[in-house]
């Protein structure tokens, strides 16, 4: 069985040496095919073979010789060796840890899961990429916000990551010429890092691109799926599509302040190097794509575009030529940047931004035979001043000036008001400085030295307007002369930046894309387990609630209220119950309390308890929950007998009393049943102190020699008839004089809260009682 294995496995390879006999033949292209021509023959042979989409029993044997003919044809040495040996392997393996040798059931087995490997790879590639923490924070990051970063996360001891160590270099070779920063991190080295990304295994594969991490999500790792998954990151139409139509809009659209770029390609879809070079120059320019079809044939014929190359046309004020233009059939990373750093600017730039003051006037310390000046119009954003622009736009275009040397800018008037008024505060400086000229050097990031051209522009007669522009800027720049005035600038205001609106509608698309991208099917169930927990305390906190409610009825339902009821028969709940005294409640309410227990009454007759009733409920609401207290009512039209003997046995001599019960409506008894005393409020009450007669009550009560409980209430009987007897106030007065002091009903129990506050301290006044007298029955 050995032998018979041995000879199997040599079969294959043998079968293998033989279909590679001419890699040439099975991709059919020539001998002299360069790469970009043998990458683009892998690609539709590897569509056309491909065991997924083709049904053909010899399709998977198809697929694996192209695989093997590509993989030979793209190693520079591989091919070298087959073109002048005819071998398709060296005759000893190669030491170069770069080196990825052909390995024929490497492929071949690669969907089973078992690997045979004639040559041992290792991770020192990873190793020389690694970074720190203190890197990626300090250098990856910035950078990934305009050059997008692959990192490969990986450990010492993990297979996994061996196996994908030729597919990183492949896709380091495809995709770091094109733009992508490549690096790796050692999980277990930065653990912090690791879990601030969000790794869950290794090897895992993330995308830095805004500052933003985005984790590859695929279990199959492969150069295409890596290439469409930085394709798919890429912000959201950042790339304009562009077709006969809307082409003029497109270029004509630069009061954004950005240079318009068409990049023309021969294929549907646009190369992932445009969109990283759009995604590179997207502060500055705008990004257009013109692909192939009838609906861009007028775009190509009107700027000469040849269909058989890719080309990137560059665009200022001037619509009808490009300002810069390359065409090439694979246009190099460098050259687009290149073209695009040399005119990146807009014949006449709008200052917007601090960025933009920096990069159109950077701050000076150069030499005097090396000043940077920067011509500066000032004016607003209306059509009325498009001929004032265009005057100087036709200037700066026609100007002998290099550009690091003079500038030519203008700049809005209302939203960049400080930059206005710094350059309005110094001498010669023109009250009014709308459609003037300034011309400015920065000395520093802060300190600008600056002049304005002297009298109001003729901007109708160009040739007055370009003459004392060339005067100015000839004696500043070729003269020891320097500018008159200097002044101190603040920061521009970004001009680009989002508003509050757009901001909370992109931090709402990015959380949602964040959750899309992290939350997967292994989170989901814990997420409804949560959810399901709390939802089971939630009830089970009501349902509980709802038994102490159902005993508080049991047990409270058989008592009766007065203005506690919820409609529900026999049901308690937590109000507020103020009892009625009557002779059926008057023991429960006096004679029975418990020690320690006391009943609030309030003194009300038919008329005034609609008033008095609601007022009394809420301040003595907070103390509902005392169960030493009981409140009730006492209607004067039936209980007034009952009152007086209370107020007779606490005189210090016995007297009879008259009462009448409109004076006493609103008093506040405090009854103490089981020691026999009571504490009273009245608003004219002398210890209440809220009296404005309060002295005269105090003096008169001891000239007639009777207790301020009867007499503050006017219970002495000695009144003449010319007299009148104000028991609100407290003291005799004439007919004259008898509302003067008069308080009305509705502010009778203004003060029981201060009272009510005394009682529990217990420094109201006690009156003493002998018994309590019975309640009449009618």
């Amino acid at each position: 069985m050995k032998w018979a294995a041995q000879l199997f496995v040599f079969s294959i390879y043998a079968a293998l040496i033989r279909a590679l006999e001419d890699p040439y033949k099975v991709l059919g292209i020539h001998k002299s095919a360069t790469v970009p021509e043998i990458r683009k023959a892998y690609k539709q042979l590897a569509k056309e073979w491909h065991p997924d989409k083709n049904d053909d029993p010899t399709a998977e044997d198809k697929f694996v010789e192209i695989t093997q003919a590509y993989d030979l044809l793209t190693d520079p040495e591989r091919r070298k060796l087959y073109d002048t040996l005819g071998r398709v392997e060296e005759s000893r393996p190669r030491r170069d840890p770069q080196y990825r040798r052909f390995d024929p059931f490497d492929e071949i087995f690669a969907g089973t899961g078992y690997r045979f490997h004639f040559t041992d790879r290792d991770i020192t590639l990873f190793h020389k990429l690694s970074i720190t923490s203190r890197a990626f924070e300090n250098i990856i990051v910035p950078k990934s916000f305009r050059t997008p970063h692959l990192l490969l996360f990986y450990s010492d001891w993990c297979f996994a990551c061996l196996q994908v160590e030729p597919i990183w270099r492949r896709i380091m070779e495809e995709l770091e010429p094109i733009g992508v920063g490549i690096a790796t991190v050692h999980s277990e080295h930065e653990k912090a890092l690791a879990r601030k990304v969000g790794i869950h295994s290794l090897p895992c594969l993330v995308l830095l691109s805004d500052g933003r991490a985005s984790v590859y999500k695929e279990s199959l790792f492969s150069v295409q799926k890596v290439v469409e998954f930085v394709r798919n990151k890429m912000p959201y139409k950042m790339v304009a599509t562009i077709n006969d139509d809307n082409v003029d809009v497109f270029l004509s659209g630069w009061s954004d302040n950005k240079v318009r770029a068409l990049v023309f390609q021969r294929t549907e879809s646009i190369r992932l190097r445009y969109l990283l070079t759009a995604f590179y120059h997207r502060d500055r320019v705008a990004f257009g794509f013109v692909g192939p079809g009838k609906s861009t044939e007028g775009v190509r014929s009107r700027y000469q575009v040849s269909p058989d190359q890719d080309s990137l046309l560059v665009f200022n004020e001037i619509t009808e030529r490009p300002v810069a233009s390359v065409t090439m059939a694979d246009i190099p990373m460098h050259t687009m940047h290149d073209v695009i750093n040399n005119n990146n600017f807009l014949l006449l730039p709008r200052l917007s931004s601090q960025a933009l003051l920096d990069a159109l006037c950077p701050p000076g310390g150069v030499p005097q035979t090396r000043k940077r000046l920067c011509v500066v119009l000032v004016c607003q954003d209306t059509p009325n001043h498009d001929p004032h622009r265009q005057t100087l736009r036709r200037f700066a275009s026609e100007s002998h000036y290099a550009k690091d040397r003079v500038r030519f800018v203008y700049v809005y008037q209302e939203r960049q008001p400080d930059f206005i008024n710094a350059l309005t505060s110094g001498k010669d400086s023109p009250i009014e400085p709308l459609l003037h000229v300034a011309i400015l050097c920065r000395r520093d990031m802060s300190h600008v030295k600056y002049e304005w051209l002297s009298g109001q522009e003729n901007w109708e007669s160009y040739n007055n307007t370009k003459q004392r522009l060339e005067s100015a800027i000839d004696r500043v720049l070729h003269t020891t002369q320097s500018l008159l005035n200097e002044a101190v600038i603040g920061e521009l205001i970004d001009e680009h930046t989002q508003g509050i609106v757009s901001r909370i509608f992109t931090k709402l698309l990015l959380t949602a894309e964040y959750l899309n991208e992290n939350i997967g099917k292994e989170h989901i169930l814990p997420i409804v387990s949560i959810l399901v927990t709390v939802l089971v305390i939630v009830l089970a906190g009501y349902f509980m609630s709802y038994l102490i409610k159902l005993k508080n009825c049991k047990k409270k339902g058989s008592l009766g209220s007065n203005s506690g009821s919820s409609g529900l028969t026999g049901c308690y709940t937590p109000q507020l119950k103020l009892h009625d005294m009557r002779a059926e409640t008057y023991n429960g309410l006096v004679r029975l309390l418990r020690p320690g227990c006391r009943t609030i009454l309030l003194l009300v007759d038919t008329q005034s308890k609609p008033h008095l009733l609601p007022k009394f409920h809420k301040v003595v609401w907070p103390y509902r929950k005392n169960k030493t207290l009981m409140f009730a009512t006492l209607n004067l039209d039936r209980g007034v007998v009952w009152y007086r003997e209370v107020l007779a046995q606490s005189l210090a001599e016995p007297r009879e009393l008259k009462i009448n019960p409109r004076n006493c409506i609103g008093t506040v008894l405090s009854l103490n049943g089981l020691r026999k005393y009571f504490c009273m409020y009245h608003a004219k009450h002398p210890e209440c102190g809220a009296g404005r007669g309060s002295k005269r009550i105090k003096n008169m009560s001891k000239q007639i020699g009777i207790d301020p409980a009867g007499a503050f209430m006017g219970f002495d009987d000695t009144t003449s008839e010319s007299e009148v007897s104000d028991v609100e106030q407290g003291s005799l007065q004439t007919k004259g004089d008898k509302y003067g002091d008069v308080i009305f009903m509705e502010n009778l129990l203004d003060g029981l809260p201060n009272w009510l506050d005394r009682l529990f301290e217990g420094t109201t006044h006690r009156y003493y009682v002998n018994y309590w007298p019975d309640f009449p029955a009618k």
